[in-house]
């Protein structure tokens, strides 16, 4: 028998293969005709199914933020994987394993005693790829720029190891989340491609190759107003969108691809609630869309039948929904459905095993055509 929405346990994750697909092309549009690769990160997803999607007018590159997606995305076929986190010596082990095994599992450093653990680790023959990160003004990790201390000095020591790549330099712009205009974007954007752009050249300069320089958030790529000098790109939410997104101005309300799904159980006419079994574990207590959205709560209420319909409070298990307005009970009565558009994909869909899938362009958009597994855990 074929799922339904009607049919499926709740909460449960609903993603829109439809929108999926329209925010791939939309992606594909902006970096293809600047010539800039495409390195999804799949930490968003962590979906091999959606990794496919998200690469197939690219080369198969790929970003994630930790060794078991680096494992589960090998598995799945990928061969060029940079793992975005900082590496540190217990992990090289892990790497070595995954490299051994033909997937040019690629790391991350901002320091020199890093730097020194793998040429050191590369000794014994196995062979290393590495990034050098440069921190664009996020306030994160990397050399901060413009100063760029100590640069040259852990370039030379990876490129003039044995068995060791400098691949290049990379940066993520995590402060363009804190914009809410296209030109704040760009102007982020811009520091952001200025940051590596004068970095790779730093090490040119100094007679050091820089294959690759990799920028990236979702807003960046979107408002991005020059590619110059930039080779890849690493947005990951933009393959679902959120609340976070559409309140920054990174797409609209169309195109969040993902939702959790979740049922009405309790009626508070005396509070103008209702209750659903939803809560924190299932939405995430993430309100990063609160500033620019502030209304939104945890989430809003999909094809609401009165405006403004979200999740105000979360307890472990319970979403608590209200509304400016009355609500209208007896079109969500007790055992239906709704759907929560989230604040932050990537948080909430970390609480789920598997997505249900549905195609809104392709089907009636309430039969669940395919289910994609996906990766959770370190």
């Amino acid at each position: 028998m074929t799922d339904t929405l009607d049919t499926l346990p709740t909460p449960c994750l609903i993603l829109d293969r439809a929108v999926l697909r329209r925010n791939v092309r939309r992606m594909t549009d902006r970096l293809k005709p600047a010539g800039v690769q495409l390195r999804p990160h799949l930490k968003t997803a962590k979906s091999v199914e959606v990794g496919r999607l998200a690469t197939a007018a690219f080369d198969g590159r790929i970003t994630v933020s930790t060794l078991a997606e680096a494992r589960y995305f090998a598995a799945g076929g990928f061969k060029d994987i940079l793992y975005g986190v900082g590496i540190v010596p217990s992990k090289l082990a892990a790497v070595t394993q995954l490299r051994r095994g033909g997937t040019n599992l690629r790391v991350v450093t901002d320091n020199i005693p890093i730097a020194r653990a793998i040429a050191e680790a590369a000794r014994a023959g196995d062979s290393f790829s590495v990034f050098i990160e440069i921190d664009s003004g996020g306030g994160r990790a990397g050399l901060p720029y413009p100063g760029l201390p100590g640069l040259v000095d852990i370039a030379h020591i990876l490129h003039g190891a044995a068995n060791v790549e400098l691949a290049g330099v990379m940066t993520h712009a995590g402060h363009s989340y804190h914009e809410n205009t296209p030109d704040g974007i760009a102007k982020v954007a811009e520091q952001e491609r200025l940051a590596v752009v004068t970095a790779a050249q730093a090490l040119r300069d100094a007679g050091i190759p820089c294959p690759i320089v990799s920028t990236g958030s979702t807003p960046t790529a979107m408002h991005a107003r020059r590619f110059d000098g930039i080779t890849e790109m690493r947005p990951g939410v933009f393959v679902f969108n959120d609340l976070d997104q559409a309140g920054i101005g990174s797409c609209g309300s169309g195109d969040i691809a993902l939702s959790v799904m979740a049922s009405v159980i309790g009626h508070y006419p005396h509070r103008n609630q209702l209750l659903i079994d939803a809560g924190a574990l299932a939405l995430s207590k993430d309100i990063s869309a609160q500033e620019f959205m502030p209304k939104a709560g945890y989430g809003f209420i999909k094809d609401a039948p009165v405006a403004d319909l979200a999740v105000v409070a979360c307890s472990q298990e319970h979403g608590f929904v209200q509304a400016d307005a009355p609500l209208p009970y007896d079109k969500l009565p007790i055992g239906s459905k709704v759907r929560v558009w989230p604040n932050h994909a990537c948080i909430t869909a970390a609480a789920y095993d598997r997505y249900y899938v549905i195609d809104s362009e392709e089907s009636d958009g309430r039969t669940v055509v395919a289910t994609y597994d996906r990766i959770n855990g370190w």
